[in-house]
C-alpha cells in the first residue's frame, strides 16, 4: 500500500475509534503506544516521514471540534531529526500543550529502530488537574515511579502495546493517581482507581470504555481513621464517597457535594493521608529501631 493510502486508512480509523467515545462527552481520550504504526512494515521509516504530522493534524482537529484532550503516541522526529517514542498531548484548542518522550525504551528500539531515550519526566497542568504520561516500557522502573510519587499527579496516562499486570494497580497507588491504561487488545484497556480498583474495562467485545471520575479525592489507611470515616459518613451520607477495595488496608474517599471539597472534610475530621502516614510510620521505626 502507498504511504499516503496507508496514512489515510490510519486517519480513518482513529476518527472511528473515537466517534464510538464522543457521544460521552469525555474531557481526555487516551490512545495507545505507537497509535499509527503500521505493524510489519519493512519500510517503517519512509512511511513516518510520509506520514509527517497528518495523523496528528487530523487529532488536532477532533480535539477542537470536541473541545478534549486527546493523546497522540506515535513515533517522532525530533527538533534534531532524531527519532523519539513519544506521547504528544493535545489541548482542547487543538494545540500541543506538552511532549513526553519514553524514558524507558526496548534495548531494540534504540539498537534497531535508532529511537532515543528520553530523560524527563514532566507533569502537564490541565484545565482539571494534572497528568503524567508513562509509556509500556516504562511501567517496569520504579526510578520513574518514584519521580511521579513526588509529582503527585492526578492521572497517569499509560499507553503502551503491553499491559504491565499488577504494575499498573502499583503505580496508582504508589502515587494516589488514577491510572487510564490504553493497551493493545487482546489485553483489555482500563481506568485504575488510586487504591488499585478496575473502575471500568474494555471487553471482548468493546476495545473503548469511558468513565467518569472524581479527582476530588485522598487514600486514607484505615489506622486510627475508622470512627472519623464513620462519623463523617453519618453526618454528610451519600456526599461523601469512601471505597474500600479490600485486603488492602486503605480506602479511596471522594467529596460528591459542591458544598465542600476533600481538603474541607480532612481538615474538619483531622484525616492524615495514607502516604503521609506510611512515611510518619517509617520516620517512628528509624528512630525506635534498637540494635
Amino acid at each position: 500500500m502507498p504511504h499516503g493510502k496507508a496514512v489515510d486508512r490510519v486517519i480513518r480509523h482513529w476518527r472511528d475509534r473515537i466517534s464510538r467515545v464522543l457521544p460521552d462527552r469525555p474531557d481526555l481520550i487516551v490512545l495507545p503506544e505507537l497509535c499509527d504504526r503500521l505493524a510489519g512494515r519493512d519500510d517503517e521509516p519512509e512511511y513516518y516521514l510520509a506520514r509527517g504530522n497528518r495523523v496528528r493534524d487530523a487529532l488536532a482537529e477532533l480535539a477542537a471540534a470536541h473541545v478534549c484532550y486527546l493523546t497522540y503516541p506515535a513515533q517522532r522526529l525530533d527538533a534534531d531529526s532524531r527519532w523519539r517514542n513519544s506521547l504528544q498531548l493535545i489541548g482542547r484548542d487543538g494545540t500541543i500543550l506538552g511532549t513526553y518522550d519514553k524514558n524507558h525504551l526496548t534495548i531494540d528500539e534504540y539498537e534497531k529502530r535508532g529511537t532515543l531515550y528520553g530523560t524527563e519526566a514532566q507533569v502537564f497542568e490541565l484545565d482539571f488537574g494534572q497528568v503524567a504520561c508513562v509509556i509500556c516500557f516504562d511501567l517496569n522502573f520504579d526510578g520513574l515511579l518514584a519521580t511521579y510519587v513526588a509529582a503527585e499527579p492526578d492521572l497517569l496516562l499509560f499507553s503502551s502495546a503491553y499491559h504491565g499486570s499488577f504494575r499498573q494497580q502499583q503505580w496508582a497507588y504508589s502515587t494516589g493517581a488514577y491510572l487510564p491504561a490504553a493497551v493493545y487488545p487482546p489485553a483489555p484497556s482500563a481506568i485504575i482507581s488510586p487504591v488499585g480498583h478496575t473502575i471500568a474495562n474494555t471487553t471482548n467485545y468493546h476495545d473503548e470504555i469511558t468513565a467518569r471520575i472524581n479527582l476530588d479525592r485522598i487514600v486514607i489507611h484505615l489506622d486510627y481513621h475508622g470512627k472519623k470515616l464513620r462519623d463523617m459518613k453519618r453526618k454528610y451520607g451519600p456526599e461523601v464517597y469512601i471505597h474500600d477495595p479490600g485486603l488492602l488496608g486503605s480506602v479511596l474517599l471522594t467529596s460528591e457535594s459542591d458544598q465542600r471539597t476533600v481538603a474541607d472534610l480532612v481538615e474538619e475530621f483531622e484525616l492524615e493521608s495514607a502516604a503521609a502516614y506510611l512515611g510518619r510510620a517509617l520516620v517512628h521505626r528509624s528512630t525506635h529501631v534498637e540494635g
